[in-house]
């Protein structure tokens, strides 16, 4: 039985569709990301899935339970690692863990085993007695992550986890979630725009609008492109994807300024294509398909990490100060 499924949930404030009736199953175990530029809909779908917010239409289940109907029974059963920094920095790493324990009524003779679990999970047992002040961006991460699984949840939603972050410490809480996915086999439901994190996941689906535009594997979404990427630049491109066309019988396109040629076996092709060309090229490439690519091909436009709102911004600079 799939533990997440949403039928046609759509999100409206006033004249603006934030998720727009949007489809999909999240499977036990799996690490699900949602992958998208900022604004696409990502965390008002994690506010809905999270009871945070009321849909405008359609349904969502998390293990069963409706996210409308059964709010507590959905509370009970999930973690939630929000975008924005949560944890109370005059407090403990274990008295902000305590204080949520008791949210979650989890049992008082339960609580010191669960505690040491979670915080040598994320490497934070030698520190609990430390203010949360004196953390880095990247400790305090994994501490509300750690806050996050003390009552056990059957699905545990990380809303732009490394938002902010170094990339070091970016690269080291990934570690810790792929330990969490292998150790206790625990569905994670994630929201990004760092194209590789989306890699972890078992499934991705893109979402853009609040629309989504495609569902499946990394794997399988970089295949469906069908070979691997050629970009050109030339200040005539209009003849360049002319001569392509007459030569190769080889359809390119312009995309921001730039030429994609989709092949199989670029590395062989691309010697004999630029010893047949006449047109000017000022510069080539040549790759594997990306997720970017997916995106490209998908919405016209590219997921830009540097594209993020001031708001985003402030956070990240927040985050990255570290201890005071």
């Amino acid at each position: 039985m799939d533990i997440i499924r949403v039928e046609n949930l759509t999100k409206k404030f006033k004249n603006f569709t934030a998720v727009d009736n949007i489809n999909f199953t999240v499977r036990p175990g799996e690490i699900f990301g949602f992958l998208g530029p900022n604004g696409a809909g990502k965390s008002t779908t994690i506010s809905l899935l999270t009871t945070l917010l009321q849909p405008t239409g359609g349904r969502a289940w998390v293990k069963s339970f409706d996210v409308v109907s059964d709010r507590d029974a959905v509370r009970q059963n999930i973690g939630l690692v929000f975008q924005d920094p949560s944890l109370d920095e005059r407090l403990t790493a274990e008295e902000n863990l305590r204080f949520h324990a008791r949210l979650y009524r989890v049992p008082a003779a339960a609580y010191p085993a669960r505690l040491e679990e979670v915080l040598r999970l994320v490497d934070l047992w030698d520190r609990q007695k430390n203010l949360v002040k004196t953390f880095s961006g990247g400790m305090k991460r994994r501490l509300e992550i750690a806050r996050g699984l003390i009552h056990y949840p059957a699905v545990l939603f990380l809303d732009e986890p490394t938002l902010g972050l170094d990339p070091q410490t970016r690269t080291n809480l990934w570690d810790y979630i792929l330990k969490l996915k292998r150790e206790k086999n625990m569905t994670i439901f994630m929201t990004t725009h760092y194209l590789n994190e989306a890699e972890y996941c078992d499934r991705i689906a893109i979402i853009d609008r609040g629309r989504i535009t495609a569902l499946d594997t990394p794997a399988n979404l970089k295949k469906a492109l069908g070979g691997d990427v050629i970009t050109l630049q030339s200040v005539q491109a209009a003849r360049l994807i002319a001569e392509i066309r007459e030569k190769f019988q080889l359809a390119a396109e312009e995309k921001n300024g730039e030429i994609l040629l989709k092949i199989t076996a670029g590395e062989k092709f691309l010697p004999r294509l630029l010893a047949r060309l006449h047109t000017e090229i000022s510069a080539v490439t040549l790759r594997k398909p990306t997720l970017d690519d997916v995106f490209l091909n998908l919405t016209g436009r590219q997921i830009r990490e540097e594209n993020a709102s001031p708001k985003d911004r402030l956070r990240a600079h927040n985050r990255m100060r570290g201890p005071k």
